[in-house]
């Protein structure tokens, strides 16, 4: 059998796909005009889809300081941290992460996603046990598959069950429970506070992937552990830079002791080349704009309040309460396929996520909303859903306003 054989029904699936219109998983953009605009072509396209929470890629400071950085220290560091060494941003950035968070260590990654992938294989080992919710990212999944412990999973955001598969394991080895700050399909919150809960009773330890919550949720941004007020029960937290910080790159902060270990431990942190110098700088400056401006927030809020509400009130299902990830339900497949082509055609870019990549079997229209998003284009957005909507029969349709 060729090699490439056993891909042959997912080339099958693809093609499908192609064949319904534009391609999803190759939408270009010949140009970025801000955090919410960009062209295809010569058509303006407003950005949903981006996960920009903040709209700091575009942010005066972040840039000045990326360039002044990159003209003092170049382009890359060409290596690991533990091969070619360590630069200062890299430390000053882990020493603002830990300060952030209230922690006593920080650990930078090259991607959000190897921070999960490093960081869970490594915690927990064989006679150790993984528990993790069912609608992990997949970045999850894979750190779980990296490792040696054994892997349990439980019903999405159900600390019953939870706790019922903990009370089934033997007392012997370490138990780390890992769940999200908020899940990245349906933008549905965890519910800590009762997770935690089971955490204590069970002498376990609990990991919290803030990717999309960071920045989000929190009297200071620092996420869902801050909001439900578990941040003492929370053994280590996990992020990104790839989002509400928008550069790229991954942490893990912690309080336990000898956690700088797993320097020496982590395989994806010692055989990955580090960060340039000059991501470190923007994200540096990036992180000092959540720290000190909270109106990013409160916009941030007001507009996801505002688009959630809009496509509410048409008629659509929505994936979960308000939250800058606005999840758009649709049962049938193919009219999600064709539902997103339309939208596109319109001039509005969302994400289009499929079975089996998607809970429950759904297909969903992934929206994520931003700080600099106008009133304008959340408004312009929900007319367009509305009028593609109408045009393929998901909604009835709209009255018209009245006049004069």
């Amino acid at each position: 059998m060729a090699i490439l054989e056993k891909f042959a029904h997912l080339r099958g699936a693809y093609q499908e796909l192609r064949s319904q219109g534009s391609d999803p998983f190759a939408v270009r953009f010949d140009r970025i005009l801000s955090p919410t605009e960009g062209l295809r072509g010569s058509k303006r396209t407003i950005l949903f889809g981006t996960n920009n929470y903040l709209g700091l890629t575009f942010d005066a400071s972040c840039i000045e300081a990326g360039i002044d950085q990159l003209q003092q220290s170049g382009t890359g560091t060409t290596g690991s941290r533990i091969a070619n060494g360590s630069y200062d941003g890299h430390t000053r950035l882990e020493r603002e992460l830990a300060d952030y968070y209230g922690r006593a260590h920080g650990m930078v990654f090259t991607t959000g996603y190897q921070a999960n992938l490093g960081i869970i294989s490594t915690l927990v080992a064989k006679g150790d046990y993984l528990i993790i919710d069912a609608d992990s990212h997949a970045s999850i999944y894979d750190g779980a598959r990296l490792g040696t412990a054994q892997v349990i999973r439980f019903r999405h955001n159900d600390p019953e069950d939870l706790r019922k598969r903990l009370a089934r394991l033997p007392a012997t080895g370490s138990k780390l429970i890992v769940v999200e700050g908020i899940y990245s399909m349906l933008g549905d919150a965890a519910p800590l506070r009762e997770i935690a809960a089971v955490k204590a009773e069970a002498g376990a330890y609990l990991l919290v992937d803030e990717a999309h919550s960071l920045g989000v949720l929190g009297q200071k941004g620092r996420g869902l552990a801050e909001a439900a007020g578990v941040e003492d029960e929370v053994d280590f937290i996990v992020g990104t830079f790839s989002k509400t910080l928008g550069t790229i790159g991954g942490f893990c902060v912690s309080d336990l002791e000898d956690f700088d270990v797993l320097r020496v431990a982590c395989r994806p942190y010692m055989f990955t080349a580090s960060l340039p110098p000059s991501l470190v700088a923007s994200t540096l400056q990036a992180l000092k704009r959540l720290r000190t401006d909270p109106g990013l927030r409160a916009r941030l809020r007001a507009n996801s309040r505002r688009f959630h509400a809009g496509l509410e009130q048409l008629g659509f299902r929505l994936g979960s309460e308000p939250s800058p990830i606005v999840a758009v339900i649709q049962e049938d497949r193919d009219l999600a396929v064709a539902f997103w082509n339309r939208l596109l055609e319109s001039g509005l870019y969302v994400n289009l996520a499929l079975p089996p990549a998607t809970p429950n079997g759904s297909a969903i229209l992934r929206c994520s909303v931003s700080a600099a998003h106008s009133t304008q284009q959340i408004d312009t957005a929900i007319a367009m859903f509305a009028a593609v909507g109408e045009e393929l029969g998901v909604l009835a349709p709209q009255p018209m306003a009245a006049t004069g």
